[in-house]
């Protein structure tokens, strides 16, 4: 396996449910062929957890850090960790 393949979890606060932002992850995340899910927390913070390349990770955090329209992203938290290769494809998760 590449060692550029890494995992990313990250967490989205902000007004970031209601406003298609799972959706937005959802279609960003298929665009840079990476594996895992979305879903959005009790909170009201989105939460979704990657695997792919490094750089490919570090491009849907950047656009996670601004989100869709009609969002207002307060804080973004971003937690490496070794790709566990349990996902085959992008998906939201309730």
């Amino acid at each position: 396996m590449n060692s550029d393949f890494s995992r990313a979890e990250i967490v989205v606060s902000g007004l970031v449910q209601g406003v298609g932002f799972r959706y937005f992850v959802l279609r960003e995340a298929e665009k840079l062929d990476l594996n895992g899910y979305v879903k959005n927390l009790y909170t009201g913070d989105v939460y979704a957890v990657a695997e792919g390349a490094k750089y490919k990770l570090e491009e849907l955090f950047d656009k996670m850090k601004i989100g869709p329209m009609h969002s207002n992203v307060r804080g973004v938290n971003i937690k490496w960790a070794s790709p566990q290769n349990e996902f085959t494809g992008f998906e939201i998760r309730h």
